[in-house]
C-alpha cells in the first residue's frame, strides 16, 4: 500500500517511520498541505494521510478519486475538514484516530487553566530579566469553583477529574449526556445556558459540527460571570472570534486560553515571527493580557504520537486487508 502523507513535521516523519517498521507500507512525507492545488501529487497513492489543516472538500475529493486514491486516514480525531457526504458518495473510506490520548489534551488544558489564572507566563518573563515584582499577578484560587465540561467524551471526562482533584464543583452539558458516567463520577448535567451562566472554568471538549460552530458566541459569552475563564482544546471554530474579541474588550469574560483557532489553518505549525500578520482578529487577540494562545500543541506527547502512528497504520492495514473498519467515519 502507497501512502501519501500531506503537512509533514519532523515530529510526524519520526514516529511514522518508527512504526512503520512493523507494518512496511510505501510512505512518501510532503512538507505542504492537501487542498485543490496539491490533490493531484498523491498519483499513483492508494491513500493519502491528513491531520486537522488539510482540506479534503468535495473538489480535493473528486481529484482524488479520478486518480485512484481510494481511502483518506486521517491522524486525529476531528473530521470537520472532511466533506463525508461526497467522501461517502465518491466511494472513499474515511479512518481517523478517536483516542491517541485525551490525557495529553485534557494535561495542556489545565495547563492553560493554571498559567492565565496565575500569570504565569508574565511572572516568566519579569525574572528572566531579573524583575522580582509581584504587582499585577494577583491570582485566584481554583479549589471551591465551578467548572462547567462541555462535551463529556474521553477527554472531557478526564478534565472533569483533573478539575475535580483541584476541589472545583463539575457541572456539564452534552447533547448525549452520559449518565452512567456522572453518576459515579459525581457530576450535573446542567441545560446549556445554564453551564455559561454558572462556570467559572468554561472547557471545551466537543467536536465541530454545524451544531456546535459558534456554541460560544456574543450572547453566551455576555450570560457568563464577568471573571469567568474559557479553555478551548476542541476546535477553533466552537467560538465566534470576533465576539469573542468583543468580549474580552467589555468584559464580559475574565480571560481564554486557547490552543486553537477558528483561522488557525495559514498561521499555525508556521514560523511568522517577522512577517506581516493579515488576521486582525488574531492579532488583537495576542495583544490581550488575559489571552494564552498556544499552537495547536495539546496532542503533542512523545506518548500521543505514537498512538497516532500505530492507530493510523492500523487503520490502513485493515483496509488493505478487507478487515474491519473499526474506525470508519460515516
Amino acid at each position: 500500500m502507497k501512502i501519501a502523507f500531506f503537512d509533514t513535521h519532523s515530529y510526524d516523519k519520526t514516529s511514522f517511520t518508527e512504526a512503520n517498521k512493523s507494518f512496511g507500507f510505501e510512505i512518501e512525507f510532503f512538507e505542504y498541505k492537501l487542498n485543490e492545488n496539491t490533490a493531484m501529487t498523491a498519483s499513483g497513492f492508494d491513500a493519502v494521510c491528513v491531520f486537522v489543516n488539510d482540506a479534503v472538500n468535495a473538489e480535493v475529493l473528486s481529484k482524488l478519486k479520478t486518480i485512484g486514491v481510494r481511502a483518506i486516514l486521517l491522524r486525529c480525531a476531528g473530521f470537520n475538514n472532511v466533506d463525508l457526504k461526497t467522501a461517502a458518495a465518491e466511494g472513499f473510506k474515511v479512518l481517523r484516530v478517536p483516542a491517541y490520548s485525551p490525557y495529553a489534551v485534557a494535561e495542556h488544558g489545565a495547563a492553560l487553566l493554571l498559567s492565565l489564572t496565575r500569570h504565569i507566563p508574565q511572572a516568566y518573563l519579569r525574572t528572566k530579566t531579573a524583575n522580582f515584582n509581584i504587582e499585577g499577578l494577583t491570582g485566584r484560587d481554583l479549589n471551591g469553583l465551578t467548572a462547567g465540561i462541555l462535551g463529556t467524551g474521553k477527554i472531557g471526562q478526564i478534565m472533569a477529574g483533573i478539575l475535580r482533584g483541584f476541589g472545583m464543583k463539575i457541572i456539564a452539558y452534552d447533547p448525549f449526556p452520559n449518565e452512567e458516567w456522572s453518576k459515579s463520577f459525581g457530576a450535573d448535567y446542567v441545560p446549556l445556558m445554564e453551564l455559561f451562566k454558572q462556570s467559572d472554568v468554561l472547557s471545551l471538549h466537543c467536536p465541530l459540527t454545524d451544531q456546535t460552530k459558534h456554541i460560544v458566541n456574543h450572547d453566551s459569552m455576555k450570560m457568563m460571570k464577568h471573571d469567568a475563564v474559557i479553555i478551548n482544546t476542541g476546535r477553533g471554530a466552537l467560538i465566534d472570534s470576533k465576539a469573542l474579541v468583543h468580549a474580552l474588550k467589555h468584559g464580559h469574560i475574565g480571560g481564554i486560553g486557547m490552543d486553537v483557532y477558528e483561522e488557525e489553518s495559514k498561521y499555525f505549525f508556521s514560523d511568522w515571527s517577522t512577517d506581516i500578520m493579515t488576521d486582525d482578529t488574531l492579532a488583537r487577540l495576542l495583544t490581550f493580557p488575559n489571552v494564552i494562545i498556544t499552537s495547536h500543541q495539546a496532542f503533542l506527547t512523545t506518548n500521543a504520537l505514537k498512538n497516532i502512528a500505530d492507530t493510523t497504520l492500523e487503520n490502513a492495514k485493515a483496509f488493505v486487508s478487507g478487515g474491519e473498519l473499526l474506525n470508519e467515519v460515516k
